[in-house]
């Protein structure tokens, strides 16, 4: 019971951060440490296909109707392209330090550091005098779509999140902020449905390991609570700025810092 209890907790933590700009690796790794929770990575992996299914149910007419028109529709073609072209870099990249960054970055310590440090950033673009150029998916230029993948590169270290570096990329290349966050989304199927599935195939023995029934807890937990997130974050920043989480994430880090000096965590400082 209390393996399914901590599964449904890591796939409501999961649910929550993967599109909140707060960084879902970063908050899995300090509950992971908080709970105890033993075992390989490959649960933390598979979980986040939740929510790249939340993403494809949230946006399923608008997906069934580029693939109706992917043929005819030059632009929808466009924006695809850009999905692609900005997924690369993290992809290449990512495959490349893959070990190094799980072996050597995936502590309480880097998340707390990214936490404050990208709270800072994201504090510093909200308050920037950005005048956005491009107010719709169509609009997307593939020189905007690398320069949001090579932001999305930042996202590696734990701690960053994927939701911050490629919605403050967007927005720093003229993106407004809902397109951004839009464009985040899907960007988010590529990159999270690849590494999970890279990271599945290439730890198997781990889904053994957790087991079915608890991998399946926290995917299905992860799904409903990914596809809560991702209408309340729109609804959100239709009238706000992201100020509130950059508050948020330097609380954050300076309080796993401060509970990883009192040795709450693995690597303390």
């Amino acid at each position: 019971m209390s393996d399914i209890l901590n599964s449904l907790i890591m796939g409501v933590v999961e649910g929550i951060t993967e599109f909140l700009p707060v960084s879902s690796t970063g908050h899995l790794i300090v509950t992971k440490e908080l709970l105890k929770f033993q075992g390989s990575d490959t649960f933390e992996i598979v979980i986040q296909l939740g929510g790249v299914l939340a993403v494809m149910w949230f946006y399923f007419a608008t997906i069934m109707q580029q693939v109706k028109s992917v043929t005819t529709d030059a632009a929808v073609r466009r924006f695809w392209m850009a999905v692609i072209v900005a997924f690369l870099p993290a992809a290449c990249i990512g495959l490349a330090f893959h070990h190094y960054i799980t072996e050597y970055l995936f502590n309480s310590v880097t998340v707390a550091c990214s936490l404050i440090v990208g709270g800072v950033i994201m504090w510093w673009i909200e308050g920037a005098a950005f005048k956005p150029r491009t107010l719709a998916f169509e609009q997307i230029t593939l020189k905007q779509a690398f320069a949001i993948g090579c932001a999305q590169l930042c996202s590696l270290i734990p701690g960053v999140s994927r939701s911050a570096s490629t919605i403050m990329g967007g927005m720093l290349t003229g993106l407004d902020r809902s397109t951004a966050t839009g464009f985040s989304f899907f960007l988010s199927i590529p990159t999270l449905g690849a590494a999970s599935i890279y990271s599945l195939l290439k730890d198997l023995h781990g889904v053994g390991e957790h087991g079915v029934v608890n991998i399946s807890v926290g995917l299905i937990t992860s799904f409903i609570v990914s596809l809560l997130s991702i209408g309340w974050l729109l609804r959100y920043i239709s009238k706000h700025s992201f100020r509130g989480f950059a508050v948020y994430r330097i609380i954050a880090g300076v309080l796993i810092l401060a509970l990883s000096y009192f040795g709450f965590f693995t690597a303390s400082v």
